[in-house]
C-alpha cells in the first residue's frame, strides 16, 4: 500500500509538471497576434504561421539575427499572406517580441530613415512602396512585400492595423525620446543603442541623433548610466582612452558637472560632458561653439529626468 501510494504521488507530481505553462507556451501565444483569416481584403494567410526563438531566429533572418539579441529579443511570429487573384504576390508579416518598449523602438530605429513617410499605426511607423514597419508596446512589426505589382499603401495600412489591434493597446513612445526634443536636433534621426554607444564599450547604452549646427551636420548623443558615480567613471575612461591615443583634451566644469573638448581618433572634434547620471556630447564637429547650445539644451532635458 505504501509503495502504491508513493507511485500515485509521483504520477500526480509529473502530471502537474506537464500542465504547468512554460516560456515556450507563452511564446506560442504570440502566434495569435497574426490575423488567421486574412490581414486585408483579398489577402489570406498561406499555410500555418511559424514561431522562432533565440535559438532558431537565424533560420528566418540569417545575417540579421545578431542585431536583435542586444535588444532583448524573445520570440518572433511570422506568416505569409497572399492574394489569390495575383500569383507570386505576397506579404510576409513578422512580429518580434522584444525586451521592452525602448528595445522595440531601438530595433525599429535601426531601419527608420528620416526621408521615408510616416503612418498612423502603432506608436510610430513608416511606410514605403515595399514595406511597412512599426512598433507598439514591446513589439516590433515588419511587413514586407515581394512580387509585382506592389500591394499599395492601403493594403499595408489594413494589414498593419489588423496586427496592431491584436497587440497590447498603446501609442506610448519611450520617454527617453523627450531628451532630444530640442532645437537643432533633426527629427526622425534618433536611435537607441543598448550597448557600446559610438563603439566604446564603456558607453554602455544610450541614444544618438543627427544635429544641424548652423548649417553643418553633426551627431549628438546621450549615454544613460545608473548613477552619477557610474557616469563619471565612464567619462574618466573616455578621457583615458583619448590620452592613450595621444590626444589632448581640455577640461572644464564645476561640482556635479564636468566637460571636455578634444579630438577623437574616430570622430574628430568632440565635446563630452557628464551631468548627473548622463553623459552628453557631440561628435564630428567643425565648430565646437555651435554645438554648445544644443548640448546645454540636452543637459536641461536630462536634469528633468534624473
Amino acid at each position: 500500500m505504501i509503495v502504491a501510494g508513493i507511485r500515485l504521488a509521483l504520477m500526480l507530481c509529473l502530471s502537474l509538471i506537464t500542465v504547468t505553462p512554460s516560456s515556450g507556451a507563452d511564446s506560442s501565444s504570440l502566434l495569435s497576434v497574426l490575423p488567421a483569416g486574412g490581414c486585408a481584403e483579398g489577402w489570406v494567410m498561406d499555410e500555418k504561421p511559424s514561431l522562432f526563438t533565440e535559438e532558431t531566429l537565424f533560420d528566418h533572418i540569417n545575417g540579421e539575427a545578431e542585431l536583435y539579441f542586444p535588444y532583448g529579443f524573445d520570440s518572433l511570429a511570422t506568416a505569409r499572406y497572399v492574394k489569390k487573384s495575383t500569383s507570386g504576390l505576397e506579404i510576409v508579416a513578422d512580429v518580434y517580441r522584444m525586451g521592452s518598449l525602448l528595445d522595440a523602438f531601438g530595433i525599429w530605429s535601426n531601419y527608420r530613415k528620416a526621408d521615408i513617410p510616416g503612418c498612423v499605426v502603432g506608436a510610430d511607423c513608416f511606410l514605403s512602396s515595399s514595406q511597412m514597419l512599426f512598433y507598439q508596446d514591446r513589439y516590433f512589426v515588419r511587413l514586407q512585400a515581394t512580387g509585382t505589382p506592389t500591394p499599395g499603401q492601403d493594403v499595408f495600412l489594413a494589414c498593419g492595423r489588423a496586427l496592431s489591434r491584436n497587440l497590447p493597446a498603446g501609442k506610448v513612445r519611450p520617454g527617453e525620446l523627450e531628451l532630444f526634443q530640442v532645437h537643432g536636433v533633426v527629427p526622425k534621426t534618433e536611435r537607441y543603442l543598448p550597448r557600446s554607444v559610438l563603439g566604446y564599450p564603456f558607453f554602455r547604452r544610450g541614444m544618438t541623433a543627427e544635429a544641424n549646427l548652423n548649417g553643418e551636420r553633426a551627431q549628438v548623443f546621450v549615454v544613460f548610466e545608473d548613477s552619477a558615480a557610474a557616469a563619471r567613471q565612464a567619462f574618466d575612461r573616455y578621457l583615458a582612452s583619448l590620452k592613450e591615443e595621444g590626444r589632448m583634451a581640455t577640461l572644464s566644469g564645476k561640482e556635479g558637472w564636468i566637460s571636455l573638448e578634444g579630438i577623437d581618433p574616430l570622430y574628430g572634434k568632440v565635446i563630452v560632458e557628464q551631468s548627473g547620471r548622463y553623459l552628453i556630447g557631440a561628435i564630428r564637429l567643425k565648430d565646437a561653439a555651435a554645438a554648445k547650445p544644443v548640448i546645454e539644451a540636452l543637459r536641461k532635458r536630462a536634469e528633468i529626468r534624473r
